[in-house]
């Protein structure tokens, strides 16, 4: 029985807004520059991110421009998470690298701490990862963390996540060579 692995890249016509019983997820606005800075500054966000720490608006932009490059060019796609009563965006969840030809998709998340403990990365998870199955058409899911991270680590072994690797020494940043795990979900795994 053949599987057929092709992404379906008419998702990328038009910017995919979706929600949730709390949430709604959209597209990064250029003026939701400072309120991300805010968040991928904060210290308990930063602490397990393993990239440069944004230190001004120009920063966030240019990586809000990023994101709607990658989705210009069909390679990944980065929601904002907006709480719905409030109006306030919270966070984000992205599928990148998206490898075409193996359908498969990394996926990253950030929430502002003052929104940890709401269930709100458990409401987006169930959203965005059914989202990259039934409507991208992905078939696995990655996801690399960091060893210290356990609140992600549980969050996707709730989800039916499994360790794949530990890399060792695998990522150079900030002067030092970390570890990673690789967290893999496949679509059956769901079944």
């Amino acid at each position: 029985m053949s599987i057929e692995t092709k992404i379906n890249t008419r998702i990328f016509e038009t910017f995919p807004k979706l929600v949730s019983e709390r949430l709604c997820f959209r597209a990064y606005k250029k003026s939701d520059a400072e309120t991300l800075l805010n968040i991928r500054s904060h210290e308990a966000v930063s602490k397990y991110m393993d990239t440069k720490i944004p230190k001004h608006t120009d920063d966030t932009e240019k990586r809000i421009e990023g994101y709607h490059k990658a989705f210009k060019n069909t390679k990944g796609i980065t929601w904002a998470i907006i709480e719905k009563s409030s109006n306030t965006l919270i966070g984000d969840f992205g599928i990148s690298h998206i490898d075409k030809q193996n359908s498969r998709g990394e996926i990253g998340y950030i929430l502002h701490p003052d929104s940890w403990g709401e269930g709100y990365m458990t409401e987006t998870l169930n959203i965005l990862i059914g989202f990259g199955f039934k409507n991208l058409n992905l078939h696995s899911f990655s996801a690399n963390v960091n060893l210290e991270n356990e609140n992600s680590k549980a969050l996707l072994l709730k989800f039916g996540f499994r360790l794949e690797a530990v890399f060792r020494e695998n990522f150079y940043y900030d002067g030092q060579f970390l570890d990673s795990e690789i967290y893999c979900l496949i679509q059956s795994d769901l079944n």
